[in-house]
């Protein structure tokens, strides 16, 4: 463990889920930590994340819950939707969170910070005028939305201000076709608003099995989202005095929409302004981002960087297990750890959920050569009653030559909760006779990744 004569053996800028796990890990091993945070703890995903967003997914989900429930007999009464309860629950549930962030710093005996903190060089932080020296800097302070400059930009919302909308909107027009992009607009439909949703490619979810991508394309569009691709925004214009109210987007086909509200989800970026990283020498990518090695190291030795801000996977769990690996390293005589970001899992909850984990169709072809793809498509039990025409899909990718299991991809309702459970297995290398080998839970959707028997296509060529 560091024994040095600096006010703290670590200084963490930045009171996200990687940096509250590193300060608290640090100082469980003996460390003298501290904190600063200059908005509130736990980061994107606990404030204008993960936690708030899939709190207004369930929200969005009840209008086809009421419709299903006529299918099992139920008979649902005059249905109504409050905006300013659903946002106000929200609220205090994430205030409560920040309480159990508050405790777990405190009970961790991590000194917070509150401000801005700025490094004076590579081992000098200044926080509202003081200035503390630390043997180790971690910058932990994440990403930001970025919104692009344009005639009438300012109208424009982003997905923090989602989150506190003071009137829901009537008609909304969502800019963007990644995870966020696609969250939203089934958000804002599910909610009942008239949703757009606008990407400037040939198909959202870039990065995504193309599959999946497809599949997700079509049951959105089934369920009334407009979609319209290679569109882009020219500009937008406001239709009243009041910024909140109506507006006029132009679009760059000259096509127009009037909305209440338009959301841009064209991406994040590090969150590295005015943190005195110039100042410390710390080398940074032409966006922002931070250089560190595989060690979390800047190319200053003092100075450390993890989670959204070095742009590898912006994901809360990998940010928590980047901020374990650190402390380890810094402040036991452990083994030092690295990250392994192969066959992380992850969803996205657009509906239906995805989940995915492993290799895309496209990347699998490319690192293994010949692969056996493995598809399903049906409709879910549950529908078989209510009605509706929503479709489940599921997918396997194993490698020709030694029958590994190098993806798995759901498209359908709790696919995160399923597609997690297949990440152990693909982390542990598992073939698909071992697949097949396991008995399936019937009546259940997950069965079937345990009963594809045919291949139903074979890609690449073989070595």
């Amino acid at each position: 463990m560091s024994k040095s004569n600096y006010d703290y053996d670590l200084f963490v800028i930045g009171a996200g889920s990687g940096g509250v796990r590193a300060a608290r890990m640090a100082s469980n091993y003996g460390a003298k930590v501290a904190v600063a945070e200059d908005r509130y703890l736990g980061g994107t995903c606990v404030n204008v994340g993960c936690v708030p967003k899939k709190l207004f997914v369930y929200g969005s989900h009840f209008a086809e819950d009421f419709h299903d429930a006529g299918g099992f007999g139920w008979q649902v009464g005059e249905r109504q939707f409050d905006w300013p309860t659903l946002r106000d629950n929200k609220t205090q549930e994430i205030e409560r969170l920040n309480g159990i962030y508050r405790n777990l710093l405190d009970g961790a005996g991590v000194t917070t910070h509150w401000g801005r903190a700025e490094l004076l060089d590579a081992n000098r932080v200044a926080v509202d005028g003081k200035e503390y020296s630390c043997a180790n800097i971690l910058i932990a302070t994440g990403g930001w939305p970025t919104k692009p400059d344009f005639p009438g930009s300012n109208l424009a919302i982003t997905s923090n201000e989602a989150f506190h909308l003071d009137t829901f909107p009537k008609d909304a027009v969502v800019v963007g076709g990644g995870y966020i992009g696609v969250e939203f607009a089934g958000i804002f439909h599910g909610l009942g608003a008239n949703t757009s949703l606008l990407y400037r490619g040939d198909l959202f979810l870039r990065g995504f099995d193309q599959g999946v991508r497809e599949f997700v394309r079509d049951e959105i569009a089934k369920k009334g989202i407009d979609l319209r691709f290679n569109t882009d925004v020219a500009s937008i214009e406001a239709l009243t005095d009041d910024e909140n109210g109506r507006k006029r987007v132009h679009l760059k086909d000259g096509e127009t929409l009037e909305t209440d509200l338009v959301l841009y989800a064209t991406g994040r970026h590090a969150n590295t302004q005015n943190l005195g990283l110039d100042k410390a020498g710390v080398e940074m990518r032409a966006n922002g981002s931070i250089v560190v090695d595989e060690y979390f190291q800047t190319n200053i030795p003092s100075v450390y960087a993890l989670g959204d801000v070095i742009d590898r996977v912006q994901l809360t769990p990998v940010a928590i297990n980047e901020g374990m690996c650190l402390a380890n390293n810094l402040f036991t005589d452990n083994p030092k750890r690295t990250m392994n970001y192969n066959n992380i899992a992850t969803a996205v909850f657009c509906q239906p959920n995805i989940g995915t984990v492993g290799l895309s169709e496209e990347q699998a072809v490319a690192e293994h050569g010949q692969v056996h793809v493995f598809e399903s498509s049906f409709r879910a039990m549950k529908h078989t009653l209510t009605g509706s025409e929503e479709r489940t899909y599921m997918k396997l990718l194993v490698s020709a030559k030694d029958d590994r299991v190098v993806g798995a991809h759901m498209v359908g309702p709790d696919a995160g909760e399923i597609v997690q459970g297949l990440g152990i297995a693909l982390v542990a290398g598992l073939t698909k006779t071992q697949f097949d080998q396991t008995v399936g839970i019937h009546p259940t959707t997950a069965e079937e990744f345990v009963t594809m028997r045919d291949v139903t296509r074979t890609v690449g060529a073989a070595a």
